[in-house]
């Protein structure tokens, strides 16, 4: 008689990774949402994707590969399989001997997937397993393309490859530019396009300086010169790339936005493209939007874990507003499409009103602000409340009418998520006011406040321990002699891995500020900022400064990196330069 499989979660609560509520409460969401249960607490941020990894191993009678491990890489043999299903399937290839190959896959439930592997290499298939995230790190670092192997870029220039084009600057910019796929420009862009897609970038930027052509790779937040390409080649460039964003060619004069959407390594990636007349020419930014950058889960976000626990209980309340603070960039999109993933389900009606709507969720209704035609964020946030939705989400609160319209729709029973440009959590409360908002409005419909920062993590790999730490950042980010002692601080390096920057992949650092008593009187009496924050203090909130130092305690980042984001104000009047 077979042995009966355990289930998963019966598993983790053997193992004490979970307790019998947490995964009846994971098992209550993935009915919902029609997803597994191992994804349910992943993000929902119970246990960590390696733990349900493991799991499944056992579950399955499998091994489970440690891809971080340093033998890891002697293991793999990429070249048994073909490179188009490594990188669309995620599989790592082990070994091929006696008519079986041993493949590291990341769903053992994926039998479709097992069964169109059989076809393809025509041999029987052994698994082993490893989580999903970290095969795609291991595909990342392995390299591929114009990548080196620490995952940056060649430091050949990306005209050598026979992408020449000799342009009269007098020529106008209309130049036959779709003379086939073949032609000089187009393999140029190309191999930009995808260089930087490889790259793990954000933005493209192309910048025509006097007597050359800048192109620039925003990575991890930071941008590096990747090339400076022939002051020959702008007007072909730049005429190239419109044409592929779909604007007017000829216009030169006004700041136009387009999109491109092409496939990169069989993934199909969208670019929001923005053209700004300048000096020198036209300055052209293609900022990537990856489908999955927005979909990583909340457990990746950054969040420790009594926060992650108490984020989790503001988003599923009934109604009332959910601030996310912080500056462009900061991540504030990625943090609410993570909340509206878990929350997206069938007998959940979702409304978005966003400029521009960036990402296509199924399940959620999107709209698009137009605000040439007169839809704006107030015209459209009234309407959708005549759809009775149960949870909305505004892009940005930009005006009082926007923020009021929020307000009310809070206070006649809808979950509201919204993005405020403001500095720290209670700022958002006198920013409001400061619109016009009516006090007793804002203190008795808001519910939470959270600002946020993205810091840079250290290399995982060449990280060490910081010998002599800039003893004035230690006392900016509050860690003590003893704290130093205990753990010690580290500092970058620079290996293969991160292309020698000495940090890869970023998260977020946050302060969550929950109203209470105290605070909806503050607000109510028009307090100031700073008896807010001594109140949202007393009330458990963290600020970001105390959250970073837990990560820079850990081995996660740097004080200089903390600092930077959390106490710029104080770096400046202490004349610290990082």
């Amino acid at each position: 008689m077979a042995r009966k499989r355990k289930k998963l979660g019966e598993i983790l609560r053997e193992w004490g990774t979970l307790t019998e509520e947490q995964v009846d409460q994971a098992m209550g969401v993935a009915r919902g949402t029609g997803k597994r249960i191992g994804e349910a607490l992943v993000e929902m941020g119970l246990c960590r994707e390696e733990d349900v990894a493991k799991a499944l191993a056992a579950q399955f009678d499998m091994e489970y590969i440690d891809l971080d491990a340093a033998d890891t890489a002697k293991r793999i043999d990429k070249s048994l399989v073909p490179d188009d299903l490594v990188k669309k399937h995620l599989v790592l290839p082990m070994s091929s001997s006696g008519g079986r190959m041993k493949l590291v896959i990341h769903d053992p439930m994926d039998l479709e997937l097992l069964d169109l592997l059989r076809f393809r290499l025509n041999t029987e298939i052994e698994t082993a397993i490893a989580p999903k995230s970290a095969i795609r790190a291991f595909l990342d670092d392995s390299g591929g393309g114009d990548r080196t192997a620490g995952g940056m870029f060649s430091e050949e220039s990306l005209v050598t490859e026979s992408v020449d084009v000799t342009v009269d600057q007098s020529v106008d910019s209309s130049i036959d530019i779709a003379a086939g796929d073949d032609a000089p420009i187009i393999r140029l862009v190309h191999r930009i396009i995808t260089e930087a897609v490889r790259g793990r970038a954000s933005d493209i930027h192309v910048e025509p300086m006097t007597d050359r052509v800048i192109l620039r790779y925003r990575i991890d937040g930071v941008c590096h010169v990747r090339d400076n390409l022939p002051k020959r080649m702008q007007s072909s460039l730049l005429a190239r790339l419109k044409l592929m964003a779909g604007v007017n060619i000829a216009e030169r004069r006004i700041p136009q936005d387009g999109r491109i959407k092409m496939p990169v390594d069989g993934e199909q990636i969208d670019f929001r493209v923005s053209v700004c007349p300048a000096y020198h020419g036209e300055s052209i930014v293609l900022r990537i939007l990856r489908p999955d950058s927005v979909k990583i889960g909340l457990v990746n976000l950054g969040f420790e874990r009594e926060s992650m626990e108490e984020f989790n209980r503001i988003i599923r309340r009934p109604n009332g507003v959910f601030l996310v603070t912080g500056p462009t960039g900061s991540g504030k999109t990625t943090t609410l499409y993570s909340a509206l993933d878990v929350l997206n389900r069938p007998d959940r009606k979702i409304i978005t009103a966003e400029d521009p709507v960036e990402y296509n969720f199924t399940g959620i209704n999107q709209c698009q602000v137009r605000e040439s035609i007169g839809l704006s964020f107030s015209a459209i946030l009234r309407s959708m409340l005549r759809q009775a939705p149960n949870i909305i989400l505004i892009g940005e609160i930009r005006d009082r009418e926007v923020a009021e319209i929020a307000i009310q729709a809070a206070l006649t029973g809808h979950l509201v998520f919204s993005t405020l440009h403001t500095n720290d959590a209670p700022s958002a409360i006198t920013r409001l006011i400061d619109m016009g908002v009516k006090p007793f409005l804002v203190a008795s419909s808001i519910q939470a406040i959270m600002a946020q920062r993205l810091i840079r993590l250290l290399c995982d790999q060449c990280r060490e321990l910081d010998p002599d730490p800039d003893p004035r950042l230690l006392e900016l980010i509050g860690i003590t002699d003893d704290e130093l002692a205990n753990t010690g601080v580290h500092r970058p390096v620079g290996c293969g891995k991160c292309g020698q920057i000495g940090f890869r992949g970023r998260k977020a650092i946050f302060e969550m500020m929950k109203m209470n008593t105290e605070i909806r009187e503050l607000a109510f009496t028009r307090a100031p900022i700073d008896t807010l924050r001594d109140a949202a203090i007393r009330g458990g909130m963290r600020p970001l400064v105390d959250d970073g130092k837990l990560k820079v305690l850990r081995g996660d980042t740097t004080p200089a990196e903390v600092a930077r984001f959390a106490q710029a104000e104080t770096l400046t009047e202490a004349n610290v330069d990082i």
